[in-house]
């Protein structure tokens, strides 16, 4: 009976212990899939702050709320079935998708980039935005805002696919759950904080005690610039991000000049200091948002005078006589 009982706990303590070992792969790919994505979760959180801007202090929270929810709705919903189904059915379409988000990524970094230098002037609907009621205007503003997460997260569980392309099945959805759920909590726990840093401030600034009044003062003047300094490295995120998906995704299909060119780079900078790990990986990042700024350059070209003037094409072709 004594043995009985000591072979039962014997079985449960193996069972444990392949628990204990399947949660630490979870996290540890989890945690990888999540570094590789990091670039789009600074863009995501320097983006979402805006969709709060102009809104009563009390809206705020809330507005980021809901976006929160569409965010994981996005993620559990629709993307994280659609990756696996991908996974099973054309697992070949990882790399070409991956790759064309990267694409996405460059347009919109050097669209961004391309307004600093050349502003574009406001649309009609924008300027005609400030008459609509303000509920319906929330109501708009956190549609347009699930709309643009559904792209970057969509780019996010692609990446984290490609990082557990190899896994099993069940080993793949659970790491997708945590890393779809994961991100979504820390993005948008952050854009709470942000949104409401200068309420905080404000709060902090009418304290007696003058360290925490004199800190309060500070964090509502650094606000502006730290929101401009969040956007300049959301930026610049994107193209560095975009620009080495596609560098990598070349690579796969064998073009690797781009790849080689820019690992020979980085090794050379990196030689240059006694520790040149950080330069070395600053140098290839840097190289990734140039090729990814070029790649984005060509894409706004293409858009605006290639794709834009075919869709207006079709859209009069289909238009009643």
């Amino acid at each position: 009976m004594a043995s009985g009982l000591f072979a039962l706990l014997d079985d449960i303590a193996g069972i444990a212990k392949v628990a204990a070992s399947s949660v630490d792969d979870v996290v540890a790919q989890a945690t990888k899939a999540g570094t590789k994505a990091a670039g789009i979760v600074i863009d995501d959180a320097a983006v979402t702050p805006r969709y709060a801007v102009g809104f009563a202090a009390a809206r705020e929270l809330p507005i980021i709320w809901k976006i929160a929810l569409g965010s994981l709705k996005n993620k559990l919903l629709f993307l994280l079935p659609g990756a696996l189904i991908l996974a099973l059915v054309a697992p070949w379409l990882i790399t070409p998708l991956l790759m064309a988000g990267g694409v996405y990524l460059c347009y919109e970094g050097a669209e961004k980039i391309l307004e600093l230098v050349v502003p574009h002037a406001a649309a009609p609907e924008e300027a005609g935005k400030a008459v609509l009621d303000p509920k319906l205007l929330e109501e708009q503003k956190i549609a347009g805002a699930i709309k643009t997460d559904f792209i970057l997260s969509a780019e996010i569980m692609a990446i984290t696919l490609s990082t557990v392309s190899t896994s099993s099945f069940q080993m793949q959805a659970v790491v997708l759950a945590v890393v779809g759920i994961g991100i979504t909590v820390l993005v948008y726990g952050a854009v709470a904080l942000i949104v409401k840093a200068d309420d905080i401030g404000l709060a902090l600034a009418q304290q007696r005690f003058a360290p925490v009044r004199w800190f309060g003062r500070g964090l509502v003047l650094g606000m502006p610039y730290f929101l401009s300094g969040l956007s300049a490295v959301g930026t610049a995120a994107m193209l560095w991000v975009g620009g080495g998906i596609i560098i990598h995704g070349l690579e796969e299909f064998g073009l690797t000049a781009i790849g080689h060119a820019s690992h020979g780079l980085a090794v050379a900078a990196g030689a240059m200091l006694p520790l040149g790990g950080v330069l070395q990986w600053l140098t290839g990042a840097v190289f990734s948002a140039v090729f990814g700024l070029v790649v984005g350059g060509i894409a706004i070209v293409a858009m605006h005078y290639v794709v834009q003037p075919i869709m207006k094409g079709m859209s009069k072709t289909g238009q009643p006589a």
